[in-house]
């Protein structure tokens, strides 16, 4: 089902209205790029119906979201000449899903920053890099173990 009123229902009305093209769709999905920006080759893939978040997808649309982020980011990686694709979904903004995909060179406008405001890079074994925040301080061990232990706890009673 989908909502009159939302844009992104409507993926020509979107496409006009956001300077996107699309190009590519199938039953389920859409693939539309934008027609300006600060880098090449940013797509947005979003489902045809109306599905306010990533969390209510259906079974269908579940089970083919994998297979079909990994096609169209492929794709846009090579038509980009891209070293990788950044992989963005926000909640806020349109309240429709949409996958932000961003095809990515050394030296181009992304990031791959996911908060806000002044931070730097610490580094850590295995060549990795953590975020350090300097707006925000790191919560408590203890609050963030509830949350793992929670969620485990629903995967393993939902497996």
């Amino acid at each position: 089902m989908n909502d009159a009123a939302c844009l992104l229902c409507d993926g020509e009305r979107a496409a006009r209205q956001l300077n996107r093209e699309v190009v590519w769709e199938d039953d389920l999905w859409r693939l539309s790029m934008s027609r300006r920006g600060f880098t090449t080759g940013f797509g947005y893939l979003e489902p045809k119906r109306h599905v306010p978040h990533v969390t209510d997808l259906d079974g269908e649309e579940a089970a083919a979201f994998g297979p079909v982020l990994a096609r169209v980011a492929s794709a846009l990686k090579a038509a980009a000449g891209a070293e990788l694709v950044y992989v963005y979904v926000f909640g806020g903004g349109i309240p429709h899903l949409h996958v932000h995909l961003g095809p990515h060179r050394d030296g181009d406008a992304l990031s791959s920053a996911i908060i806000r405001g002044d931070f730097t890079y610490e580094p850590v074994p295995g060549g990795a890099q953590r975020i350090v925040s300097h707006d925000f301080p790191e919560l408590a061990a203890d609050e963030i173990e509830a949350v793992i232990e929670r969620a485990r706890g629903l995967l393993s009673d939902a497996g």
